[in-house]
């Protein structure tokens, strides 16, 4: 049962599909005008679930891009720009190194190689994806299976989230999954349980006592969700909807605790003017503890004025994955529900698919014909109706 923003999202992905793999716009606009690791992989994830071979093509590219460009030390390109002559220019990060990068692309060869069966893909690519797996392994630093992220370190560059960042370890189960799927190991297998095990042990409450930090443990105050993020400092206690979409998506937690997850989820969207979950919330405000780390955190422009972009903003990318888990762990109609009011947002101007909102006034923010906000509304509509799942 197609609908229009369905169509106008496949557009627009059709739109970006360059040679070398999906832009993060169409819009000439320097630094989305290229090939992004995070971005690129989750058009291809809708892609994937499209079946439509051209844009499964250009996810190709984009993997076999990124690839090519991967650093000696095991490093996925955060983004690669191509000029006239074919020549590239290739960014591994801007004042931190993305540590997402890695694994969205462990993710993207595991999910192409999943939902196409080309097994020898992954073989083309499976030298690049053990570099990255040994990257993530040293980027433990002390052997206790969580990757350590610096400030700045993932797709919330300008935010406040660093060392044992929720979202980054979720992403390397996924990606671990996927390894197992196309090479099946004893070893990864126990790695992906190593990691399972710390996460729950470290962001969900539990009577355990060897905890990575355990006074900052038993000073949080436990909620309906798992917390963001902690560091030697403690733990910063805001909710990720990225991050608690992929724990149910990954379907980690007692039932229990996952329908606490989509409650809290479902109660957060309903307080909404556009009935999409915030990113990050609540948002970050002058004078909190928090405000200084992030008001300083920029490289240009301070953009996560309170309900925007990361602080607070609504991202019909990452709402697009709050509904995947929604549909994953059986709440359709919630689902449904979550799936109009996106898109609603992705239509609004006729059909400009924004970066992100202010959650309190609607008004849209950063770049429009953001690609990745057309892959959330075509993810979520796929898991919906088309039947053609990823792997988590």
């Amino acid at each position: 049962m197609p609908n229009t923003v369905y169509q106008k999202a496949l557009e627009l992905l059709h739109q970006a599909s360059a040679p070398q793999g999906f832009l993060a716009s169409v819009q000439p606009i320097t630094n989305y005008n290229r090939v992004w690791a995070r971005d690129g992989v989750i058009c291809g994830l809708a892609a994937l679930t499209t079946g439509e071979a051209t844009l499964i093509e250009t996810f190709r590219n984009t993997l076999e891009t990124l690839a090519q460009h991967q650093h000696e030390t095991g490093t996925i390109p955060s983004n690669v720009a191509f000029g006239e002559q074919g020549t590239s220019e290739v960014s591994y990060g801007g004042l931190a190194g993305r540590v997402d990068a890695v694994t969205w692309f462990v993710i993207g060869v595991t999910q192409y190689t999943y939902v196409t069966g080309d097994f020898s893909f992954y073989k083309k690519m499976e030298s690049a994806v053990q570099k990255a797996l040994a990257l993530l392994q040293n980027w433990e630093f002390n052997n206790r299976h969580l990757v350590y992220v610096p400030l700045s370190g993932n797709w919330a560059d300008e935010y406040i989230t660093d060392g044992y960042v929720l979202y980054d370890q979720l992403l390397r189960i996924w990606a671990l999954r996927g390894v197992q799927h196309c090479a099946p190991t004893e070893m990864n297998a126990a790695k992906i349980a190593a990691i399972e095990a710390q996460v729950l042990l470290n962001f969900t409450r539990n009577t355990a006592e060897d905890h990575y930090h355990e006074r900052a443990y038993q000073e949080v105050t436990w909620n309906r969700y798992m917390p963001c993020s902690f560091n030697p400092a403690g733990y910063k206690n805001r909710y990720d909807a990225f991050a608690n979409a992929l724990s149910l998506l990954l379907n980690l937690g007692s039932p229990e605790f996952q329908n606490n997850q989509i409650e809290y989820m479902m109660e957060l969207a309903g307080q909404q003017p556009l009935g999409l979950v915030p990113a990050f919330w609540p948002p970050v405000f002058a004078g909190e503890e928090d405000w200084h780390l992030l008001k300083n955190n920029c490289k240009y422009e301070f953009r996560n004025h309170p309900y925007e972009f990361h602080n607070g903003g609504s991202w019909p990318m990452v709402n697009g994955f709050c509904g995947m888990a929604l549909v994953q762990r059986g709440f359709i109609a919630e689902a449904n529900q979550l799936r109009e009011q996106l898109d609603d947002a992705n239509a609004l101007e006729d059909f400009a698919f924004y970066e992100n909102f202010n959650t309190q006034t609607m008004a849209p923010n950063g770049v429009p014909q953001c690609t990745w906000s057309a892959a959330g509304s075509v993810l979520l509509y796929t898991h919906l109706f088309s039947q053609k799942p990823l792997l988590f």
